[in-house]
């Protein structure tokens, strides 16, 4: 008695097998790998991501084991690993071991279907952190079948073991979809083909990718990815600065600017402006003793004004300077006469 459970391939495979076995063995001869090796690892151009490639049928009786493949596996130290996957499935315990050591695996594992995942090629596919189905490509999940040679109890037993396993295989695909085992073995009896966006409907895979067309320009990063070094705002923290104050950071009281009056217009300036208020203080008082009563003295002439330094020029220059400096007091009305046309022609007449 001999029994040989597996996940067999219809009929209608072998055609489409064969050429995907043609387009494998062109692939080998491109990279220098030999004819009977069905996986490949090697270092993508991303220095982070190492790569894989599991194209043709998956180990068992096809003379190939899964002993090299996680051996080779456990010597990928890259954060990133990249599964990529064509082929039509195999044995179907040689498939759970690679499974389970990708799985197992450090790296963030990212699946991406090349072309085909059937069969127990699948439910590798299962094993990925991601999934991703390229443009085009199709998985398909079905029963598990096998041989056996013996009597009637000998297939019995068969059956049973071959029920036992779909069963585990329709749990690997309610662990990644959801949904119950016997949804997906009524899936798998009826041996179900997804499209890339079929099987993200499905929960089987993470992604469809699309194929850019002629002439589009390339996608535009998502506002969550990381911007480049060059993107990023300047950070002043590295020269002190934490920003405008707030409102409970700001001083309580209110700062108070202090002018030397005497130190910008000089000391000469300063006396025959305070001679001039204090005849303007004596008029007003004058006024205010004899209001409307006449006088029989004569008008006080003027004191003359003394010109400092520099003529009546650097007296106009500085008068127009510190202007704005003068506020409606009696000090401002005491200077208004000298800020008039008149008073300067008649200021210039006396010079």
């Amino acid at each position: 008695m001999s029994r040989m459970p597996g996940l067999a391939l219809p009929a209608n495979l072998h055609g489409f097998l064969a050429k995907q076995r043609e387009q494998a063995d062109k692939l080998r001869a491109e990279h220098g790998i030999e004819a009977q090796s069905w996986y490949r690892i090697t270092n993508a151009a991303d220095p982070d991501e190492a790569e894989v490639m599991l194209y043709d049928e998956i180990g068992g009786w096809f003379g190939s084991t899964a002993d090299q493949f996680i051996a080779d596996l456990r010597g990928i130290t890259s954060p990133n690993l990249r599964v990529r996957v064509n082929s039509p499935g195999g044995s179907v315990f040689e498939g759970i071991a690679i499974a389970n050591a990708l799985r197992s695996h450090p790296a963030a594992v990212t699946i991406q279907v090349d072309g085909i995942a059937a069969s127990i090629a699948s439910v590798i596919a299962m094993a990925g952190d991601r999934i991703e189905m390229a443009p085009n490509t199709m998985l398909m999940i079905h029963d598990a079948s096998g041989l056996c040679m013996g009597d009637a109890s000998d297939m019995e037993e068969m059956a049973e073991l071959l029920d036992l396993i779909s069963d585990n295989i329709a749990d690997a695909y309610a662990a990644r979809a959801g949904g119950t085992r016997e949804q997906w073995r009524e899936q798998m009896r009826a041996e179900t083909w997804y499209l890339p966006e079929d099987a993200v409907a499905a929960g089987l895979a993470d992604e469809a990718t699309k194929a850019p067309k002629a002439g589009e320009p390339p996608a535009k990063p998502e506002e969550d990815e990381p911007q480049p070094e060059m993107h990023k705002t300047f950070d002043l923290g590295a020269y002190g600065y934490t920003g405008p104050p707030t409102q409970a950071q700001a001083p309580a009281t209110e700062s108070t600017l202090t002018i030397d009056i005497g130190s910008l217009l000089g000391e000469q300036f300063v006396e025959s402006m305070r001679a001039k208020v204090q005849q303007q203080i004596e008029g007003a008082e004058a006024a205010v003793e004899e209001p409307g009563a006449p006088t029989d003295k004569p008008a006080a002439e003027p004191a003359p004004e003394p010109v400092p330094e520099g003529g009546r020029e650097a007296v106009d220059e500085w008068e127009g300077a510190f202007a704005h400096l003068l506020q409606p007091d009696p000090w401002a009305d005491a200077f208004a006469h000298l800020t008039t046309p008149e008073a300067s022609s008649s200021a210039a007449t006396e010079a």
